[in-house]
This record gives structure tokens, C-alpha cells and sequence, in this order.
């Protein structure tokens, strides 16, 4: 078992995690540096969503480490991890999901709540993050009243309000409209710089991508640097005349997060 580097919050090396008996994650190592905005890329059915389960404790891989804070994870119990995501990660899922029979409010403030916050604190929270995010007057409607942008905001809010260490954001504003978009993600990146919160946002669209401070790219399970779909063939050869493919695909197993991730961001041309 390898030690984790001090200046890492969230560390993995060589995940490897089947599901329905197609390899999901082949050799995925990784390090997250306390307060950065990790995006990880690649198109739907990369390995994205996979990762991010197992960073956070949802799902056990079936060989590989990973470390928050110098605790390993990858050992931890059920109940361990449990109150791991509880007490230190967010998470926002693609689609909101919220508890039809409390309000958008008693919603955002149902983490701070779960942990045992008094009653008014967590609903100053809330409050305050509803504001921010352009849905105070939302505040007392339930979900059935609410658009599904405005239920995604909420979510997005119950996350905030928590002040995680870690905030995992699996396609975060997929349900938004662009607008809508742009507004939540300048909102949450910036609730995470001033809070000095560490987020991994999983994302297949490059612009969503390049608010993060560094981004690494999945395909088919692992980790590459340099990915040509076939839509950007198409567009190369007509400049060219000539068209190429070309994937890079980062070390396994031998490599430690530290030494691929000081090539910085990935470049990355991506399509849905």
C-alpha cells in the first residue's frame, strides 16, 4: 500500500471496477489537490460517473486505493463511508432528486439537518443559497411545484449549504437550459473558491469543462490525453486532406497519480 502525496485530498491509484461484466475503470489513478476544480471529460459511457462513485465512497473497486485525507477509503466499512459522505462530500446527480413531501427549503437544508445542525442555522442556509441561486421565492413550494431547473437549483443548494470538503457533481446542469447553465456553474464555482471547497465535476461537454481549473479525460475506462472523435476527423481531413485518429492513453498500473496529472489540463475535443 502506497502512502498518498500530503498535498492531495483525494488520491486514487489503479482502479479497476467491472459492472454487468464489462470493464467500467482499467488502471484509473488520479490525485485531487485540496480547494482545485477537477473536471473530469469524455463522452457518456467513459467511466465518468463510475470514477466519481468511487472516489466518494459509494462503490467499493474491485482493486485499486483510494485516500481522503490520508484515510483509506478503499478499507473503510458500510458505515464508515456513510458517515464519510455525510459529514464531508456534497454530491449533485444528474437529475434532481428531492423528498416530494418537504419544501425547496426544508430540501437545501436537509444535509445540514442530517448532521445534526439546529433547526435555524440550516434554514438560514438554505435561505441564503436559494437566494444566490435566483429561487428564494421558491422557497415554500414543494417539488411538484417547482420547474426542473428550479428543482436542479435546489439540489444544487443542498449541496452548498453542507460546505463539504469534496463536492462531487455528476453533469451538474444537464437538466438546465444554457442560460440556466452558465449561471449555476459561475455560482458553483465560485461558492467553491471563496469556501475552499475541492470539487470533481464529470462533464462531457467541453465548455462546462473549461471553468475547472484542470481536467482529465476518460474513454472506455482509462485515462488518455489526447482523444480525435470521428466528427473531428471529418473536420481535419477537409482542412488537410488528410484524416487521423489518435488516442493516448495514460499509464496504468506503474504510473501514480502525481506523475500524470503534472501535464495539466488534457486537451480534448468532445462530442454528446
Amino acid at each position: 500500500m502506497v502512502a498518498p502525496p500530503d498535498n492531495d485530498v483525494l488520491w486514487a491509484r489503479a482502479l479497476h471496477v467491472t459492472l454487468n461484466g464489462s470493464p467500467a475503470l482499467t488502471g484509473v489513478s488520479l490525485g485531487v489537490r485540496e480547494g482545485e476544480i477537477l473536471a473530469v471529460g469524455g463522452p457518456r459511457g467513459s467511466g465518468k460517473t463510475t470514477l466519481l462513485r468511487c472516489l466518494s465512497g459509494q462503490l467499493l473497486a474491485h482493486r485499486g486505493e483510494v485516500w481522503f485525507n490520508s484515510a483509506p477509503v478503499h478499507t473503510m466499512g458500510p458505515l464508515a463511508r456513510e458517515r464519510l459522505r455525510r459529514d464531508k462530500f456534497g454530491w449533485i446527480d444528474p437529475e434532481p432528486r428531492l423528498v416530494p413531501e418537504l419544501n425547496a427549503w426544508e430540501n437545501a437544508a436537509l444535509g445540514l439537518m442530517l448532521r445534526g445542525g439546529a433547526r435555524r442555522g440550516a434554514r438560514t442556509a438554505a435561505h441564503e443559497w436559494l437566494e444566490r441561486l435566483d429561487i428564494g421565492d421558491c422557497a415554500r413550494k414543494r417539488p411538484h411545484d417547482l420547474t426542473q431547473a428550479e428543482r436542479q437549483r435546489v439540489c444544487v443548494a443542498r449541496a452548498l449549504a453542507c460546505a463539504p470538503s469534496v463536492l462531487f457533481a455528476d453533469e451538474p446542469t444537464a437538466p438546465l437550459h444554457r442560460a440556466d447553465r452558465a449561471h449555476v456553474l459561475r455560482t458553483l464555482t465560485t461558492a467553491a473558491r471563496s469556501h475552499g471547497i475541492t470539487v470533481v465535476l464529470a462533464t462531457h461537454d467541453a465548455e462546462v469543462a473549461s471553468l475547472a481549473d484542470r481536467t482529465v479525460t476518460l474513454l472506455d475506462g482509462r485515462r488518455v490525453h489526447t482523444v480525435h472523435l470521428p466528427g473531428d476527423e471529418a473536420r481535419t481531413a477537409g482542412r488537410t486532406g488528410a484524416a487521423s485518429s489518435r488516442v493516448t492513453t495514460a499509464p496504468t498500473d506503474t504510473a501514480t497519480p502525481t506523475d500524470s496529472d503534472t501535464e495539466g489540463r488534457a486537451a480534448c475535443s468532445l462530442s454528446a
